[in-house]
């Protein structure tokens, strides 16, 4: 009685202080005009800015080559859960990016929200509107216990030189062993001018692991699409123009296609949220297309946080409860963070973690 009580009381409390767009509001895809595209990305202002430079930070601490591949051992076997494609998609109305400037609502909106600006553009190309759709798929590992700064944000190779194009790479790489390490500090470090960015160790993130899912799969985007999703958090390379070195032919030829998918990625987000209920048959005849039925998964038992992380801050409760995505700390941290959930979005977040 008392559980249902706190419940109750729980819901009320959203009800009075929880404001925001209608989620049911039909997105309509315009592209942001070139005059507003310098408000996004912005990690210097704004009510999120110190939270965005924490999880950074958290980031630029411990992603190095061992923890990389650690990583890859513990998220690449695709063995443990299997899920469909669109409930992947779904599941992403409990995350809020920690490390994302620009939203502060759950992540599944800014997914139809991609998908729509590139079906708006390119009619023809449904598997490019599909990449749309799943890109950010791989932050599912944030509701399985990975903390964000694991999975989320601008990724950059390790075991070399870290590059000054690296969003906040003067004040948040110090306590990071590789920086100092000569056998990785370098301009090259462990690898060959132009060895291609398949050979070379990013920071690990969702891009990598839903790459590896949809391989593993055998899912049919062709390579375009696929190098999408593996590099769109790249942003000191497509954006900034970094590491060429480390480029051979294909990554060249990948390059602009990875550059048109970004402009959806970005300048699509917006207050007014998509009707995700009229969108979904669509877009669930694409997954039927290109990645069929039930998907094999690596589900990552969430452990306690060890001494390690707590020293660095990765494991202190309040951190390590935040980026486990209860529907409680998703509803908390977007308050905190100024922004603002509809009543609906925070009963259905909720009525779901309580199956």
């Amino acid at each position: 009685m008392l559980c249902k009580s706190k419940f109750i009381f729980f819901v009320f409390v959203c009800f009075l202080h929880l404001q925001g767009p209608d989620p049911n509001l039909v997105y309509q895809p315009n592209r942001t005009p070139k005059s507003q595209r310098k408000d996004f990305r912005n990690f210097e202002t704004g009510s999120v800015a110190e939270h965005v430079y924490n999880t950074y930070k958290l980031m630029h601490t411990n992603q190095n080559v061992d923890f990389v591949k650690r990583k890859h051992l513990e998220w690449s076997g695709c063995s443990h859960t299997e899920m469909s494609m669109m409930d992947a998609v779904m599941s992403l109305d409990q995350l809020v990016d920690e490390s994302d400037p620009d939203v502060d609502f759950p992540n599944s909106f800014h997914a139809f929200q991609t998908a729509e600006g590139i079906r708006n553009e390119h009619p023809d190309k449904d598997w490019f509107q599909l990449v749309g759709l799943i890109h950010d798929v791989g932050k599912v590992m944030a509701l399985w216990g990975e903390p964000q700064w694991a999975v989320v944000g601008d990724t950059f190779p390790v075991g070399c030189a870290f590059q000054n194009s690296i969003v906040f790479r003067d004040s948040t790489f110090q306590d990071n062993p590789d920086d100092t390490n000569p056998s990785y500090n370098s301009k090259y470090g462990i690898y060959k001018p132009n060895c291609g960015l398949d050979n070379v160790l990013l920071s690990w993130g969702h891009d990598e692991y839903l790459y590896r899912v949809l391989q593993f799969n055998k899912c049919s985007i062709p390579e375009e699409g696929l190098n999408m999703i593996r590099y769109h958090s790249f942003y000191p390379w497509h954006s900034q123009g970094d590491y060429m070195y480390l480029c051979n032919d294909k990554d060249l030829r990948m390059l602009p296609w990875v550059n048109e998918f970004n402009k959806f990625d970005l300048y699509t987000k917006a207050a007014e949220l998509p009707d995700v209920k009229k969108l979904c048959p669509y877009y669930q005849s694409l997954i039927d297309k290109y990645c069929p039925g039930i998907l094999k998964c690596r589900h990552k038992v969430a452990l306690q946080p060890t001494r390690v992380q707590m020293s660095t801050g990765a494991g202190n409760p309040d951190t390590w409860a935040r980026t486990h995505c209860t529907a409680w700390a998703t509803v908390e941290f977007n308050l905190r963070r100024g922004g603002a959930f509809s009543c609906e979005v925070v009963i259905n977040t909720i009525m779901f973690r309580l199956k």
